[in-house]
């Protein structure tokens, strides 16, 4: 590990500001997002410049020994965006380019969600984006990217048309479909931080659709059974134009709850007649199904979090789940053991396929396309709580992960990713995972570029 003279010597080197801990911007620039990793204190954090400090970081790190990692957006939920000795900071790198005669977008590989979307609003374009303002760019495109419109205008992965990437030997590549063909590959769907350090990317955009519309649908916890099992159908069923999340969750000192959120490309006379099957099986206590713009509905769909620390595990599975699967999401969440975080715990059925599917497995390194749901159980608790609360959540979510096995394949999506899981190279990259391994060693011989689940 570098001491102050090696510190001044890498600030000597950058046009972009290092900083130590006590420095004013260090904690932003190398603080856990998720706070089960708010013990992880970097020795230092580069806020780079430009795509050549990121090239001169990476050299210097290597010269001295340094461990490093690459931070986006920072949002990586095993909190590999921090370590304990360099966290290159690509906020930095945040231009946001719009080319509307040919709806081209390129992007710096700090760009974060926000960003991208106030930038692509006066032009009326579009590309499948997250719906948190601090999302990076780089850690949603690079493990795939699901959007609430990707049924009908597939991944975040599938509109990039090209990256530049600053390799271990701090060299810059640009890869597209032609050009270093391989890499372009694996930077779609092959997970973030596995082959170097993406300073840019391009997109291909499209006009926003003419009507868009949302739904948020909330059921009393009585009514689950029913109102999953239908609402699975409806989405089974559903046009592509048409995505939701499917919820049930707890939250402490509170009963269950039942939801259905989600964007239509089309109006709310039609949205409201696919969700006629759902609102039949029993009445929401909450119905908002209402025409929204698309930009209107970029901004009803944004997520906030309460923070805190948290777990997430996923699966995947071809159709619904039957009525036992179901009975087992609902039982595990009576059994919740609590914690003192208002997020609580839930069960979230993502709706896959239409645009997402219609992609052969091989043409891209995002292996699932062949599914109908992401099935993510998460469980939420506060660094203050006793340490027994994050026991019993951990095995809590162990024990319903285990169960759900019975009903869903092993999949797993690698931008939601999971320390505990012990075969995730299969789960997260399943056929793909031999070519992402030549790829990794091609272009990173040496694994540089390594961490705890770096391929």
């Amino acid at each position: 590990m570098a001491g102050v003279a090696g510190w001044q010597g890498l600030r000597s080197l950058v046009d972009g500001r290092l900083r130590l801990p006590g420095d004013a911007g260090f904690t932003e620039a190398s603080r856990a997002f998720n706070e089960r990793y708010h013990h992880v204190r970097p020795a230092a954090a580069l806020t780079a410049a430009n795509a050549a400090d990121v090239g001169r970081a990476i050299g210097w790190a290597r010269e001295h020994g340094t461990p490093f990692t690459v931070r986006g957006g920072g949002h990586s939920y095993t909190g590999s965006s921090v370590n304990t000795g360099l966290v290159l900071d690509l906020r930095g790198l945040d231009e946001v380019r719009v080319d509307p005669s040919s709806g081209l977008v390129t992007v710096g590989g700090g760009a974060r969600m926000k960003a991208i979307y106030a930038a692509l609003r006066p032009h009326d374009l579009a590309f499948p984006l997250g719906n948190s303002d601090d999302v990076g760019i780089g850690g949603l495109v690079l493990g795939g990217g699901v959007a609430a419109v990707s049924r009908a205008f597939g991944l975040t992965c599938d509109a990039l048309v090209r990256t530049d990437v600053v390799l271990a030997d701090g060299t810059t590549l640009t890869c597209d479909g032609t050009e270093n063909a391989d890499l372009f590959w694996a930077c779609r769907g092959g997970g973030g931080g596995n082959f170097g350090v993406n300073t840019s990317f391009t997109f291909q955009a499209r006009p926003v659709p003419p009507a868009s519309s949302t739904c948020l649908l909330l059921w009393s916890w009585e009514h689950a059974p029913e109102v999953l099992s239908t609402a699975q159908e409806v989405m089974r069923r559903a046009p592509e134009a048409f995505a939701a999340r499917i919820g049930a969750s707890r939250a402490p000192g509170q009963d269950g709850t039942v939801s259905m959120i989600g964007q239509h490309l089309g109006p709310a006379e039609e949205l409201r007649e696919l969700l006629e099957p759902a609102l039949a099986a029993a009445t929401p206590y909450r119905a908002d199904i209402a025409d929204r713009t698309y930009w209107e509905a970029v901004d009803y769909l944004h997520h906030t979090t309460s923070g805190g620390a948290f777990a997430v595990r996923t699966r995947c599975v071809p159709q619904p789940l039957p009525e036992a699967g179901v009975a087992t999401v609902l039982a595990a969440l009576e059994k919740w053991p609590g914690s003192g975080n208002p997020d609580g715990a839930g069960v979230a059925l993502f709706t896959w396929g239409g645009a997402i599917n219609r992609v052969p497995v091989a043409d891209t390194a995002f292996p699932h396309r062949d599914v109908l749901f992401l099935i993510s159980m998460d469980t939420s608790w506060n660094t203050d709580d006793p340490a027994e609360v994050a026991r019993d959540n951990l095995e809590w979510l162990t024990g319903l992960h285990q169960e759900m096995g019975a009903f869903a394949s092993d999949a797993a999506y690698v931008n939601f990713p999971d320390p505990d899981l012990p075969d995730w190279r299969s789960a997260y990259y399943g056929p793909n995972l031999a070519r992402l391994n030549e790829v990794k060693h091609r272009y990173d011989p040496d694994r540089v570029f390594r961490f705890a689940q770096a391929i």
